[in-house]
């Protein structure tokens, strides 16, 4: 597969390091998890038992709405109150959804990071299930549903952007930064191989 020539092959590490080099910039990122799970699935088991589908169905996207407003609150005040990088922002609806604000918060799983093992060190870091009752399954899907993880970058030039597919070589190199196998790390990066 060919890529375009006129956008840049980012890392998320990009929007770490310093703008230029003749500045010394103090950067940080961030790390969240948070649900609005707690309680969904056996609400929604209930509705189905009485054979209310409607309301079981509506309990579970109530939840997803839920935590994605939340997700988008608690970002909202990363910048404007905890790391204060934007403390006048002042977006209207349209504005937050089009994601007009300074700063990203990717989650493992999408484009910009593919590999959802990665979800595991961040949960030891912030010690997720000790602090809101969040566990990571075998495949590293959050539990309960209706829960979010992903990390902050404040960098203004930071953006979203999808990694594309990748080689054996980096592969090989990746598994070996991770000290995992080269088929574990092949399981799960699939999606984005270029090979099979």
């Amino acid at each position: 597969a060919s890529h375009s020539t006129d956008r840049p092959n980012y890392a998320l590490a990009d929007f770490i390091a310093p703008l230029s080099k003749n500045k010394k910039i103090k950067d940080y990122i961030g790390g969240f998890a948070l649900t609005c799970g707690h309680g969904e699935h056996e609400l929604s088991e209930k509705f189905k038992r009485d054979s209310d589908d409607y309301n079981s169905i509506m309990t579970k996207a109530l939840a997803d709405r839920l935590a994605e407003a939340f997700a988008e609150r608690m970002h909202e005040r990363v910048r404007k109150e905890f790391w204060g990088y934007s403390p006048k922002e002042n977006l209207n609806n349209d504005a937050l959804i089009k994601e007009k604000y300074s700063g990203i918060r990717p989650a493992h799983g999408y484009p910009a990071q593919p590999d959802h093992t990665e979800k595991g060190k961040l949960f030891e870091i912030l010690e997720a299930t000790k602090n809101i009752d969040v566990s990571l399954t075998e495949s590293f899907s959050m539990s309960p549903g209706a829960s979010i993880s992903g990390l902050y970058f404040s960098n203004p030039e930071s953006n979203y952007f999808g990694v594309g597919k990748i080689s054996k070589d980096q592969v090989k190199d990746y598994a070996k930064r991770k000290s995992m196998t080269l088929s574990e790390c092949e399981k799960w990066l699939m999606p984005i191989l270029n090979y099979k």
